[in-house]
């Protein structure tokens, strides 16, 4: 996207790339702009910082964050900024994301975290969520969003035979 981002992802490492893609590829099908960016709590935490802190500046509205196994990294993102951040947990190899969700979920009052399901549908509904917030004051998203229900609705068959 060529317009200036306006929803961030970022992810604690690339193998959390196939599910946060999902994020991406939805954003783009709502031409929403958007940016992706390996950011990890652990690892990197200078690059959080700077990346959290600066990002309403940057323009940013909204921080779609995944991460799996501890998942810091949706909660520390939302320490640092007053944008709504939306977690998506990973799955992982271990809990099958059960350890990233809770860990998600579970934020002390105070610094919230929208928090998703695990896998491909929270990483969509992360999206979805981010252009429902932004089209409050985007007509022309909130209309695109509309179609895309629509579309969505009109795709659900009504009976369950073949032909």
């Amino acid at each position: 996207m060529t317009e200036r981002p306006v929803v961030g992802i970022i992810m604690g490492s690339r193998s959390d790339w196939p599910t946060l893609r999902e994020a991406a590829e939805t954003l783009t099908r709502l031409s929403v702009p958007h940016e992706a960016r390996v950011v990890s709590a652990h690892r990197t935490p200078d690059r959080l910082y700077a990346y959290a802190s600066g990002a309403a500046a940057r323009g940013l509205k909204v921080i779609i964050a995944g991460a799996g196994g501890a998942a810091h990294l949706p909660g520390m993102a939302a320490s640092m900024t007053t944008l709504p951040v939306l977690g998506v947990p990973v799955e992982s190899h271990t809990l099958k994301g059960l350890d990233s969700l809770l860990s998600i979920v579970q934020m002390p009052g105070g610094v919230p975290v929208g928090t998703l399901a695990i896998g491909r549908a929270g990483a969509i509904n992360a999206a979805l969520l981010a252009a429902s917030i932004l089209a409050l004051s985007d007509p022309a998203l909130a209309e695109r969003l509309a179609a895309f229900r629509a579309a969505q609705t009109a795709a659900v068959p009504e009976t369950v035979e073949d032909g």
